[in-house]
């Protein structure tokens, strides 16, 4: 009976393949930068922050958390974009997803719906769970060693 054997290509991983868990942890940290600063921008430039802190108010919420929510997104949007703490950023901003995804429960699945779904929300945090579980990744600073850089 003949064994196969596989092609060297096939056994060898190529540079590409073994870049691709940083690569996917750098898109996955900017990614949920990005909507931690668009959620920012959305209480600051559209609801605005004493609209904001109205509508916590009105969900049985402390109203000054409102602005401790809006600090909490834009600090770690940044610092996620950054690459600065990105573990620890994402798993500290994992109970203003969770929050979020608890008052907007009432209103059902979509997120677009009145009021705004809990599934949106709730994939932001699974998001942010994966980058606290999956690590730094080789593109962010290692804040622990003076920002440093190191891809490697």
């Amino acid at each position: 009976m003949a064994t196969a054997t596989l092609p060297t290509s096939a056994r060898t991983p190529t540079r590409l393949h073994t870049a691709n868990p940083a690569l996917a942890l750098l898109v996955l940290r900017s990614a949920l930068g990005l909507m931690y600063l668009a959620h920012a921008g959305l209480k600051l430039f559209v609801f605005t922050l004493p609209g904001t802190a109205q509508f916590f108010a009105g969900v049985g919420l402390p109203g000054a958390l409102a602005y401790a929510v809006f600090a909490a997104e834009a600090v770690g949007g940044v610092l996620l974009l950054l690459g600065a703490w990105p573990r620890q950023v994402a798993l500290a901003l994992l109970p203003v997803l969770l929050g979020a995804a608890w008052v907007h429960a009432p209103n059902g699945w979509v997120f677009n719906a009145p009021g705004g779904g809990w599934e949106y929300p709730a994939f932001l945090a699974v998001a942010s769970l994966v980058l606290w579980l999956a690590g730094d990744g080789a593109f962010a600073l290692r804040c622990s060693e003076r920002f440093t850089w190191d891809p490697a």
